[in-house]
């Protein structure tokens, strides 16, 4: 059996080959309508277009860089599981790296550029740079992720940590907690994700009325386990200890977690416990942890299609800020039942 062509998809859709090809390579806004049945139509004839020629024709390389701060965070994993059949499906293939958060290495990576490195387009989680160390060149096709804000060149994508952090925050303000400590402040210039959480942390509070108590935000080197479990035995050791918990990953509240239950304590009726990124770990937790979920499909799906925007046009753009959504999840770390009075 022979592969499918262009033209049999065009057929099928009731469309022009040449709105086939804006579709697949991204080169002309199509409406939603059409771009549906051309979608439908590749996916029942099993069409997949001929990269190699393309690229050729075009000087490309048909590679898409995303480069990570670490591939052994599971929100960085299940980020990349969203991103690369994405890229798949519009043709391109996806080349990962890891940067351990080091600058200069962030820094080179956008200085070759994609001439340098055979790619034709980036997608960086920026972790060593901070805002003002992006670049102000347009001829990389760059799209951003995490917390950072456009300088007008690049897009960025990600969602609002101010108001999903302050969610979290009232959630356990919602309990009756009135003593809720803050698990990973980071106030250097390179630690935007963990002020932006700060500042919800610091809002929820001002709108219940509570006066935040500056001993119990916590920073943290990074949102890892490790730093969790440190900053959780810090605060248990108190004199007057939280009766809740707002993590800045689900990292650092497994961290916390394994530290509470390890001290005796019951999770939450002595202590409410909420994390951030809603990774799978979290789901199979004992207890399971509430989180803040990002639209994660949502933040792939759209960096994808920005940078190939960016890629097709052959040409600078117009930085655009992109907000994903989010969502509260309450699992049992939070809302759990009580057990009975013994007594």
């Amino acid at each position: 059996m022979r592969d499918a062509t262009l033209r049999d998809v065009a057929l099928l859709a009731g469309v022009s080959p040449r709105t086939v090809s804006n579709v697949v390579n991204g080169y002309a806004r199509v409406t939603e309508g059409t771009r549906r049945k051309v979608e439908h139509a590749i996916a029942e004839l099993g069409y997949r277009p001929n990269v190699l020629a393309r690229n050729l024709a075009n000087g490309r390389s048909g590679q898409l860089a995303v480069v990570v701060p670490y591939l052994d965070t599971p929100y960085f994993a299940e980020l990349l599981q969203a991103i690369i059949p994405r890229a798949r499906d519009r043709g391109y293939n996806v080349l990962v790296d890891q940067t351990d958060g080091d600058p200069d290495h962030e820094r080179d990576l956008l200085r070759r550029g994609g001439r340098g490195l055979l790619f034709d387009g980036m997608i960086l989680s920026p972790l060593g740079l901070a805002q003002d160390d992006l670049p102000d060149d347009p001829s990389l096709p760059l799209v951003v992720l995490g917390e950072r804000v456009s300088n007008g060149v690049f897009d960025h994508v990600g969602i609002d940590d101010v108001a999903a952090s302050r969610a979290a925050t009232a959630h356990l303000i919602g309990l009756g907690r009135r003593r809720i400590a803050a698990i990973g402040d980071q106030p250097y210039p390179t630690g935007e994700a963990a002020q932006l959480r700060t500042r919800g942390y610091r809002q929820a509070h001002a709108e219940a009325g509570l006066p935040v108590d500056e001993s119990l935000v916590v920073g943290t080197p990074r949102f890892n386990r490790a730093d969790g479990a440190g900053a959780m035995a810090a605060l248990l050791d108190r004199d007057d200890p939280p009766d809740a918990v707002f993590c800045y990953s689900d990292l650092v509240a497994l961290g916390a977690l394994h530290v509470a239950l390890g001290r005796g304590l019951r999770v939450p009726e002595d202590i409410a416990l909420i994390g951030y990124d809603d990774i799978e770990d979290g789901r199979y937790s004992n207890p399971p942890i509430s989180t803040v979920s990002p639209d994660k499909a949502a933040i792939a799906a759209t960096a994808v299609d920005r940078l190939l925007e960016r890629i097709a046009r052959d040409r600078p753009l117009p930085g655009v800020e992109v907000r994903a959504g989010h969502r509260l999840i309450v699992r049992h770390s939070t809302a759990g039942r009580a057990a009975p009075d013994p007594g």
